[in-house]
């Protein structure tokens, strides 16, 4: 039986960015003030912004961090009647006595009670305990404070080289940064090849870009601390095989979700270690929801638990949450992990299950990879891509996609992405109605020649 909201109940919402805000802004759509109080709490000082801007922030791609930011505080407060309160961290929740315990910067903790609430706390950044790691200089880049800490860092101190660690999204989009910047720039990552969404043979073409880029690669080397300089300050990284000169060091070791509250409050978690929800982004705390970087998701092709912290994602899951909270009926679809990123004009995209995931499922699969052009071989422009496709082999369902390739690649990740969602086969894929024009694609679009010959395969 769902459970009645009461006339002038109060939501009390944990995080004021993509899934937070979401679900605010929804549930404010869907109810009146008279019929809903909102109470927001934000231990950062911005609402609503896109991480994922950070590195074009840093980079001067974006001029200002303004332009990162879709709905600030005061427009929440104004426009939709929602009580923001930023500098405000929930340290704990009391499910028995329906409160939360609230800490304001230079203030003491007060007990904040509600009758829904709302966790979308987001993710911790992965941070070694290693020598040097908090010393000036060294940086993380999960929230919008963090990326202008960075980026005025840069301006003011005028690095000559910088050392990413992590070869992930964030850490090649961070390497093109430092490049944009002038920078001599180092990237290190601990696995055999970066990407590690990614097969390894498409990783490597990855590696192998990066080294005809700016960017110096060294892969299969573990940190092993930071050297320091006069006055504590950055000097160098040191590898299990190297040291490598760094002015500035910017982490990209990935996150994980932060549930510790909600676990401590007895709200299950997963196996992944995000916050458990259902379809609705119920908890298993009556009137208690959470979305985005903090929660589990289904993976809609292994039908496995994840936690893949991704703003569509966030985005999604809060709007869903938010609708149920006001009153309406939605349910989340679940992911396929579809992501794309660029390193100095390289585009790399993904979708779905890589080798080792779809092997992990239990499924039986062959691959086909197809180097093609991103438009007519004969059309001025016309760059490499590689398209690397996973089916299972008795159903001959599309498991899995990835794209390494340059201008126009990426995106048609979008296409296997569509039809991994709606559970195709190869055979379908390869006969898909695709648009053509020779500046666009060859007659036969990559994706389509990759997904024949892995027909063929099968």
């Amino acid at each position: 039986m769902e459970r009645r909201v009461n006339a002038r109940s109060r939501l009390i919402v944990i995080g004021g960015d993509a899934a937070g805000m979401s679900a605010a802004s929804q549930a404010r759509r869907l109810r009146g003030s008279a019929d809903l109080q909102i109470l927001a709490l934000e231990r950062g000082h911005h609402t609503s912004y896109s991480a994922c801007g950070i590195p074009y922030l840093v980079g001067r791609t974006v001029s200002s961090h303004d332009e990162l930011i879709s709905r600030d505080p005061e427009t929440f407060r104004r426009d939709f009647d929602i009580d923001v309160r930023t500098g405000t961290e929930a340290e704990g929740i009391d499910l028995d006595r329906r409160t939360v315990t609230v800490r304001t910067a230079g203030e003491g903790a007060v007990e904040e009670p509600f009758d829904e609430l709302m966790i979308a706390n987001g993710a911790v950044p992965v941070r070694p305990d290693l020598p040097g790691m908090d010393a000036p200089g060294v940086f993380g880049v999960q929230t919008l404070t963090d990326g202008i800490a960075v980026r005025e860092f840069v301006d003011t101190e005028r690095p000559r080289s910088a050392v990413v660690v992590g070869g992930g999204y964030i850490g090649l989009e961070m390497a093109e940064a430092f490049v944009q910047r002038g920078m001599e720039v180092h990237l290190v990552e601990a696995a055999a090849e970066p990407m590690s969404t990614f097969d390894p043979d498409m990783g490597r073409l990855v590696h192998d870009a990066l080294v005809k880029m700016a960017v110096q690669a060294h892969m299969s080397e573990p940190v092993t601390g930071i050297e320091t300089g006069p006055g504590g300050a950055v000097r160098a990284v040191v590898t299990d095989q190297a040291t490598y000169p760094a002015d500035i060091v910017v982490l990209g070791l990935g996150v994980r979700p932060d549930s510790g509250m909600a676990r401590a409050a007895g709200i299950e978690v997963g196996p992944t270690g995000g916050i458990a929800v259902d379809p609705r982004m119920r908890t298993s705390a009556e009137g208690v929801w959470a979305a985005g970087d903090c929660v589990q998701s289904l993976h809609r092709v292994s039908q496995a638990p994840v936690a893949i912290a991704l703003g569509t994602h966030a985005n999604k899951q809060g709007r869903v949450a938010g609708t149920n909270i006001g009153g309406g009926y939605a349910r989340f679809g679940g992911v396929l992990g579809t992501a794309i990123s660029k390193v100095c004009g390289l585009e790399v995209a993904r979708t779905g299950l890589n080798e080792a995931e779809a092997e992990s499922a239990g499924f039986e699969f062959e691959t086909a990879t197809l180097e093609s052009t991103t438009r007519a071989g004969y059309y001025p422009g016309a760059a490499l891509m590689t398209v690397k496709m996973l089916a299972e082999r008795r159903s001959r369902r599309l498991l899995g996609a990835q794209i390494v390739g340059w201008e126009n690649a990426g995106k048609r990740v979008d296409v296997l992405a569509t039809a991994l969602w709606n559970s195709m086969s190869v055979e379908d894929v390869a006969a898909m109605d695709l648009g053509y024009a020779p500046p666009f694609s060859p007659v036969w679009d990559p994706v389509q020649i990759a997904a024949r010959k892995l027909a063929e395969a099968m």
